[in-house]
């Protein structure tokens, strides 16, 4: 369910392009020292938004350098890391071992329980640091289960599910930011919910798994699809505007108001070749 909140590097510059990637170098850095290379396998671009978000909220101090590693080891590359890396790699590995349990659960695919397994130790000191943060995942995730046993066919009831989820992790102090950062997460988690759901729908109903937006499927579908994403990620950038953020500023507005667009223009087209490939078959075999 993440792999959507990324930046859009044609709205950047090559010096912005170049700071993005050093945050995520640096928080790949960091999950591999505290959890190996499993935990370096679960890297999200989500994340690395999360971490830029707080530190261009907060500004805290940074440490940087050039090195190199497994992925590029031909050439040294930048890496920045600050106190927000350790929780967003914390946030990586908790979310990674409750969706692998998640897909266990659903799936029975023993690769999943696997995966689950390898990061079991590090999910247990990430519950020791962060209990109150490690609480909120397994319930949303506890309450999405029901969700789809019910097969509650209303969009809003996992869609605001997740979203709580996403919110508890934007929170990383209580103070006077706490609701803007909230709000932001709530509805950035709804609307990767629903870009979620619209990205496996073919794939779910072909196997016959709970999907919300089977409900909405007929004449005005895709309209109204991209009419909720617009809204639940205008919610989003509404909180977000919010916030006084300067530093990497512009690098957070292109994964807001046109990396995730890229995404949805990208699982459109996906869809659309799916679509028209189904019915050339169609026409084949009449």
């Amino acid at each position: 369910m993440f792999g959507y909140v990324t930046v859009n590097p044609e709205a950047l510059t090559q010096a912005q392009r170049d700071r993005f990637q050093a945050v995520y170098c640096g928080l790949c850095r960091r999950l591999r020292r505290e959890y190996g290379l499993k935990g370096q396998l679960t890297l999200t671009f989500d994340m690395t938004f999360l971490l830029l978000t707080l530190s261009s909220l907060y500004e805290p101090a940074e440490e940087s350098g050039e090195e190199r590693c497994a992925p590029h080891p031909r050439k040294k590359h930048a890496w920045v890391e600050n106190e927000f890396t350790a929780y967003a790699a914390d946030m990586n590995i908790a979310l990674a071992y409750h969706k692998l349990m998640d897909d266990w659960a659903d799936e029975r695919n023993l690769l999943r329980r696997v995966g689950a397994e390898a990061l079991k130790r590090g999910y247990r000191r990430v519950e020791a640091r962060w209990g109150e943060k490690c609480a909120a995942i397994e319930q949303g995730v506890r309450d999405l289960r029901t969700i789809e046993q019910r097969r509650e066919m209303d969009v809003d009831a996992p869609a605001n599910c997740f979203g709580r989820l996403l919110g508890e992790l934007f929170v990383y102090r209580h103070d006077e930011w706490e609701a803007p950062l909230r709000t932001m997460g709530e509805y950035l988690g709804r609307f990767v919910y629903v870009m979620d759901a619209y990205d496996d729908l073919a794939a779910d109903e072909k196997r016959g798994a709970y999907n919300p937006l089977v409900a909405l499927k007929g004449e005005g579908f895709e309209t109204t699809v991209e009419s909720v994403l617009t809204m639940l990620i205008g919610r989003c950038t509404q909180a977000f505007e919010v916030l006084p953020l300067v530093k990497d500023a512009t690098i957070l507005r292109s994964a807001l108001y046109s990396g995730v667009w890229a995404k949805y223009v990208s699982v459109r087209k996906k869809r659309d070749g799916a679509f028209a490939q189904a019915e050339d078959r169609k026409g084949e075999q009449q």
